[in-house]
C-alpha cells in the first residue's frame, strides 16, 4: 500500500497532535507521543482515536 507523501506531511496524530510516520509495513501510521498504530486500509488513513491500537499490539 502507498500513502501519498504530501498527505503524510500534513496528517498529524489526532490525540495529540504530535507528528506521524509510515509503520515498516506501510499498513498503519504510527504516533510515538502516543504509542499508537492508526491502520491504512484501502490506501486511506483510519484517524480516529477509537480504532487504533497500541504499537506493540
Amino acid at each position: 500500500m502507498t500513502i501519498n507523501p504530501e498527505l503524510l506531511e500534513i496528517l498529524a496524530c489526532p490525540k495529540c497532535k504530535g507528528d506521524i510516520y509510515l509503520n515498516e509495513a506501510g499498513d498503519g501510521l504510527i504516533c510515538d507521543n502516543c504509542k499508537l498504530v492508526y491502520e491504512i486500509k484501502d490506501d486511506i488513513p483510519i484517524m480516529l482515536i477509537e480504532e487504533a491500537r497500541p504499537v506493540n499490539a
